[in-house]
């Protein structure tokens, strides 16, 4: 198993390398420089080009992207061009709550989904299965930020029973229950289309088990179905599922952006988004080698866990 675990985490380092050359090629040839749009629109040539020599701007595109690899390798983020404070001071301060939302998303999105996917596969073809799926699907259909617009529209400007935005009531002092009622809106729309996927992944799962031989014996020798669904059914059709966990990682860090933005949520995917109009290349690098590593680190986590709960599987 260590020899798999080791195996695994070499392949990810030229994937991570990978990212890193495409996604610094993608800001080069992005139009606009940071001296004009994030700094100051009304810069004078004289002070942009010097400003631009003082960045190591004007060094050829492989000379930066050389300098900044070495310079993560020693654990240096660098310092953001737009603020000039140092970046890893930037994304602690808000990592916390990206943390926080994709942790109450994910535990919203098992609650709910594998409850309804075992439930709509136990009751084939019945009224609730199908309101389940007509559900499961709109979920998968609407985007977040759709979702996102009119729950703020409907429970919170009309009905006031949630906050606007925000990870707080503003000037109030901290209080766990007032920030629980502001992360239970954007958690639940960051999570409605995994747990809209996870429940049709559960159902399907659910209904290919219960149908296997080793099933049918269990309910012939006289089991009640609660044992026969939970402890034989359930724990088998449970194993596919390790691999969609371990995708939902991606799902968030991506969703999470817009999620933020529309919930005026202070994590990374609004840090991500104001460094990328701003330009501020040091920043925009290091949100985005954070998210490939989380996304590579999911994967990876839900590959050791397959092999783990499944013998056939080799390593």
């Amino acid at each position: 198993m260590i020899t798999y675990i080791i195996r695994r985490i070499l392949m990810t380092i030229p994937i991570l390398i990978g990212i890193s050359i495409i996604s610094f090629g993608i800001m080069q040839f992005a139009p606009g420089e940071p001296t004009v749009i994030g700094i100051d629109p009304n810069i004078s040539p004289e002070d942009r080009e010097a400003m631009m020599e003082e960045l190591g701007l004007d060094d050829p595109a492989h000379i930066q992207y050389v300098r900044w690899m070495g310079d993560i390798l020693q654990g240096d983020l660098g310092n953001s061009f737009i603020t000039n404070r140092p970046v890893s001071t930037m994304i602690a301060e808000r990592l916390p709550n990206t943390l926080i939302l994709m942790l109450a998303s994910t535990i919203m999105a098992i609650v709910v989904a594998i409850p309804f996917g075992i439930i709509s596969a136990m009751r084939q073809y019945s009224k609730i299965d199908y309101t389940v799926t007509f559900v499961s699907f709109m979920g998968l259909a609407a985007p977040n930020f759709w979702i996102g617009l009119i729950l703020v529209m409907i429970l919170s400007v009309q009905l006031g029973w949630f906050p606007v935005g925000g990870v707080g009531t503003l000037g109030a002092e901290f209080d766990i229950l007032d920030r629980l009622h502001h992360l239970i809106l954007p958690a639940f729309v960051l999570g409605t289309a995994e747990m809209a996927g996870l429940t049709r992944y559960t159902r399907t799962s659910m209904i290919d088990v219960k149908n296997q031989d080793y099933i049918r014996t269990a309910r012939a020798k006289g089991f009640k179905e609660r044992k026969v669904v939970y402890k034989h059914a359930l724990r088998n059709a449970l194993l596919p599922l390790i691999t969609i966990f371990g995708l939902m990682l991606p799902v968030f860090i991506g969703g999470s952006v817009v999620v933020e933005q529309i919930f005026n949520w202070p994590g990374l995917g609004s840090l991500l988004l104001e460094a990328t109009h701003q330009r501020d290349y040091p920043l925009v690098m290091s949100l985005t080698m954070i998210g490939a590593v989380l996304v590579v680190l999911g994967n990876l986590i839900a590959d050791i866990l397959y092999a783990i709960v499944d013998p056939r599987i080799e390593y």
